[in-house]
């Protein structure tokens, strides 16, 4: 569960005049620390401007309240492989896109870039060999 979160670095810079024709967004989790069931994520957002038109970054800090053995598994899943669990991604990259798509709006303005907004969830799923075999979930309405 998400307990709170800052922005603690923005940068947006027009390179040069001329139409956006188009947005690419990364998102990146630099860092993450656990201590007992609290987690802190450190990010960057980076929303380029096609055509070199300009760029927008910020990087932040999210606070997480886990019960232990969500943490434990946050915590080695991340000193051995520079990951996170996917339920976790999803929640850390969701709620980046959104702090930083609506705050990112703000910045954008003076300096003409058009609001670094991608609305759609991210849904992280690991590739097949990473994947543990878990049973699938029937669809509705078949039995």
């Amino acid at each position: 569960m998400i307990t709170g979160g800052k922005i603690v670095y923005v940068e947006a810079k027009r390179e040069k005049e001329g139409p956006v024709a188009g947005l690419g967004i990364n998102i990146g989790i630099d860092d993450v620390s656990v201590k007992g069931d609290a987690v802190t994520v450190q990010y960057t957002f980076l929303a380029d401007y096609e055509d070199k038109v300009g760029h927008l970054k910020m990087t932040g800090v999210i606070y997480s309240s886990e019960d232990k053995n969500k943490a434990k598994e946050i915590e080695d899943m991340w000193k051995k492989s520079k990951k996170v669990p996917e339920d976790f991604a999803e929640l850390m990259l969701n709620t980046i896109s959104y702090t930083c798509g609506v705050n990112g709006t703000f910045v954008a303005q003076p300096v003409r870039l058009s609001p670094p907004m991608q609305m759609p969830m991210v849904k992280v799923e690991m590739p097949p060999a990473e994947k543990k075999d878990k049973p699938k979930k029937p669809e509705k309405g078949v039995t």
